[in-house]
């Protein structure tokens, strides 16, 4: 039995299809399941149809004949690799490693079962991982193929030499082209699961320049000098303008709707860091997924109209 907070990238689906990801299983397997009494929420009788909210806890007790392997991320891409290192760009609904209540994809997993060999060095179930992207956010991220590779690259990153560049779509129109800002985060007393800007929190530091304004909303570049748990969406979140299709931390929902944004508008879409064998600087880049080019789009149609009027 497990009992798990509804993740963030899944708020706002309908439960079928979000059991469907959580399990790696089809809409209708994962219906079954539903029905069956075998996966639930907790406090609410919901049917298949019914919508995740904020604060869902999901009730999951999988007869054992009904354990399924994880499943494997086919579409995941590789968007740089050696002998030391692989760097995918990790799609939406993918976690980075197995963990407590999510049997879906995960970066791990699917390189392991394309016959990627990861070193050895890490905690169980998390080998070769040195940095890690939330199951909501899409990506570049990096795992280590050798020890080498992990010795030296976990270093880099706690000691903030590698750079990572995300780009986010935030609500409303900042007032500044750029700014830093400063605010320890911690666990949210009421849900453990959130996290908020604590005088008791973690030091957090996130710098972000402007790329484009929409008026209703903002494309920024963002960098981090620390690495907390959803420091980007809770540090937005702190100043007044949530990220776009994140309701976990105030987004409109009206808005997403309309953008056909069903997770937050953000995407890991540079990496900078020294090679760990060869120390030559390397510079990595993606592009934004689909959905985040579809309300990229939208909002620039929408911000032309503005201006037409």
């Amino acid at each position: 039995m497990s009992v798990v907070p509804a993740p963030d990238a899944l708020i706002g689906k309908r439960l079928d299809v979000a059991v469907g990801k959580m399990l790696g299983v089809s809409r209708s397997k994962a219906a079954e399941l539903i029905e069956s009494g075998q996966v639930s929420v907790l406090g609410r009788e919901l049917d298949k149809a019914a919508k995740l909210l904020v604060g869902d806890m999901v009730d999951i007790e999988l007869h054992e004949e009904q354990d399924v392997p994880e499943p494997v991320c086919d579409e995941m891409e590789v968007v740089y690799e050696d002998d030391d290192i692989v760097v995918v760009d990790k799609p939406v609904g993918v976690a980075a490693h197995a963990s407590v209540g999510w049997t879906g994809p995960t970066v791990l997993g699917s390189l392991l079962a394309r016959g990627v060999h990861i070193t050895s060095m890490g905690a169980p179930g998390r080998q070769g991982i040195v940095s890690r992207l939330d199951v909501g956010t899409s990506g570049l991220m990096l795992v280590c193929k050798s020890d080498l590779a992990y010795k030296e690259m976990r270093r880099q990153f706690s000691h903030h030499e590698v750079k990572k560049t995300y780009h986010a779509v935030v609500q409303g129109n900042l007032k500044q082209d750029k700014a830093t800002i400063e605010a320890p985060i911690g666990r949210d007393k009421v849900s453990d699961f959130r996290f908020t800007v604590t005088p008791t929190g973690k030091e957090a530091v996130t710098h972000w320049d402007v790329l484009e304004r929409f008026g209703e909303a903002t494309l920024v570049s963002v960098n981090l000098e620390t690495g907390r748990t959803h420091q980007i969406r809770v540090h937005f979140s702190s100043i007044g303008h949530p990220l776009v299709g994140d309701p976990m931390y105030g987004a409109n929902p009206k808005l997403s709707r309309e953008l056909g944004l069903d997770r937050q508008w953000l995407n890991a879409t540079m990496l900078d860091f020294k090679h760990p064998r060869t120390h030559i600087s390397q510079h990595i880049e993606c592009g934004y997924p689909s959905d985040l080019r579809h309300a990229l789009g939208e909002l620039r149609r929408r911000a032309a109209e503005r201006e037409a009027e």
